[in-house]
């Protein structure tokens, strides 16, 4: 297969950064603020704790299809193979339309921030998106390794802003840092620790599930990995426990510090000096906080929109394999080895959704904000393939010690977990408006579902497709572990 030809150069250090890029963004730099407002510090760090399970479990059952079965743009290549052609056309194109808005947005966001300093004033933003796009897509296009290094690296800065805020945050806790001891007497301030009651929480909790969204692009990454099946166990471990650690963390620093009633916190013109770092940086005494926040965001949006082109470009080629996408999308590059052709068109679409958001932003965000949560879908069709490859295993009269490089742990309570954990947050999203009978805002909610279920069976029919049967799943392993 000319899909086993493709360029490799990913170490377990380039996955594992390539997916904390995906996961930390503007949600944890800006919006932690509003969680811990709506939630207080308790019930903030108890929801992002149980999601913190949820990932785990999440990542151990991906790792496991990845490591199986390690192609580029794999979540469609898993249904495709496991589960049902037309399902494998459905979420291919899901996720490319997800990741596609999200880079264009993540650019267009990124522009906007730039203009935070007047030295870049003098250029559009629309021009600096363009400028943007074009940096990143020479990145992806000079070597899969060109572009580990860079997703590395504007994730690393990230880390480290990370790091030194929970390190000056702790030191300024105890007093050794800004001159007043803190302590921890903002958890039991007023309702606290627990805040909002039941709704409150539950709402916190959907936002903690939609922020770790980026993580899965673990899975992208593992048909140009060195050795899938040493890299993706380990860069799934470091995925998780970072990503947990950071985010519990820096709510505890953050709530310490500022108590939950701070009107600040609600940060409702998501302004970069109302950031929840920002305001820490400023109490230890850093005067110039907000400019280096704003330019920890400004790489934050460019490592997530680097991760969106190379998602979308892999799946794409993915796609053309599994004949669900046009037959020259699967071309590779005799030189490179890289998927060209995708990569072109991606640029393409994300350019026009560039120069269309510069006109009609708002509609673009609506779009976004309507197809973002059908990441569930992508992650609940992983763990229907593995669950289905477990089963074929089985019947198939397989070893699974053989078979498996990598096996999730704690199965089948994992994805028993990540099932009951995506149910909810498919249905707590509607919450709000089935228990105020606002039935337009379910039908709303639930709109790009029905519109998914009809395009399978449009495709179902067209293409005349059906379920795979267990006893016909092909376990037989792909060339990518020879």
């Amino acid at each position: 297969m000319e899909e086993n030809k493709m360029q490799r150069g990913l170490s377990s250090r380039h996955i594992s950064m390539i997916a904390i890029g995906g996961a930390i963004g503007t949600g944890l730099f800006v919006a932690t603020g509003g969680v811990i407002s709506q939630a207080g510090p308790g019930g903030a760090i108890l929801a992002y704790l149980i999601i913190g399970v949820m990932l785990y479990f999440l990542m151990s059952s991906i790792g496991e299809l990845a490591t199986f079965y390690p192609v580029s743009g794999s979540f469609s290549s898993y249904s495709s193979r496991f589960i049902h052609p037309s399902m494998g056309f459905i979420m291919g194109w899901l996720y490319w339309a997800i990741w596609s808005l999200v880079a264009s947005v993540d650019i267009i966001v990124a522009s906007s921030v730039l203009n935070y300093w007047s030295t870049f004033q003098f250029m559009s933003p629309v021009w600096w998106s363009i400028i943007f796009l074009c940096l990143l897509f020479l990145l992806n296009i000079l070597s899969v390794k060109a572009f580990g290094e860079a997703e590395f690296w504007l994730s690393l800065i990230k880390v480290i802003t990370i790091i030194v805020f929970i390190v000056l945050g702790i030191l300024t806790i105890f007093g050794i840092l800004g001159g007043k001891t803190y302590g921890f007497g903002h958890f039991t301030t007023g309702e606290a620790p627990f805040v909002g009651g039941i709704s409150g929480f539950l709402s916190v909790l959907l936002i903690a599930g939609f922020s770790v969204g980026g993580t899965e692009v673990v899975a992208v990454t593992a048909g140009e990995s060195n050795n899938p099946g040493k890299s993706m166990p380990k860069a799934i471990k470091q995925v998780f426990w970072r990503i947990l650690l950071f985010y519990v963390l820096s709510i505890a620093v953050i709530s310490a510090i500022i108590p939950y009633t701070d009107p600040m916190l609600l940060n409702k013109s998501s302004s970069v000096n109302q950031s929840p770092f920002t305001i820490v940086f400023d109490r230890v005494g850093i005067a110039f906080a907000a400019s280096v926040i704003n330019a920890v965001i400004l790489t934050s949006l460019l490592s997530a929109a680097n991760s969106g082109i190379y998602t979308t470009s892999r799946m794409l080629f993915s796609m053309a394999h599994d004949r669900q996408a046009p037959k020259f999308l699967g071309n590779l590059n005799a030189k490179t080895k890289l998927p060209m052709s995708a990569l072109f068109t991606t640029f393409i679409v994300v350019l026009a959704v560039i120069v269309y958001a510069n006109f009609n932003e708002n509609s673009v965000m609506n779009l976004l904000n309507i197809i973002g949560s059908l990441v569930i879908f992508v992650w609940a069709s992983s763990i229907w393939a593995q669950i289905r490859v477990r089963r074929a295993i089985k019947e198939q009269g397989k070893d699974i010690n053989k078979l498996l490089p990598y096996k999730a742990p704690f199965y089948p309570i994992g994805p028993i977990i990540v099932i009951l954990t995506l149910i909810f947050l498919l249905f707590g999203n509607s919450f709000n408006a089935i228990i105020h009978l606002d039935f337009y805002k379910v039908f709303q909610n639930f709109l790009p579902i029905i519109i998914m279920v009809a395009i399978f069976f449009i495709h179902k029919i067209v293409r005349k497709t059906s379920f795979i049967k267990i006893k016909d799943i092909d376990l037989s392993e792909h060339e990518v572990h020879k």
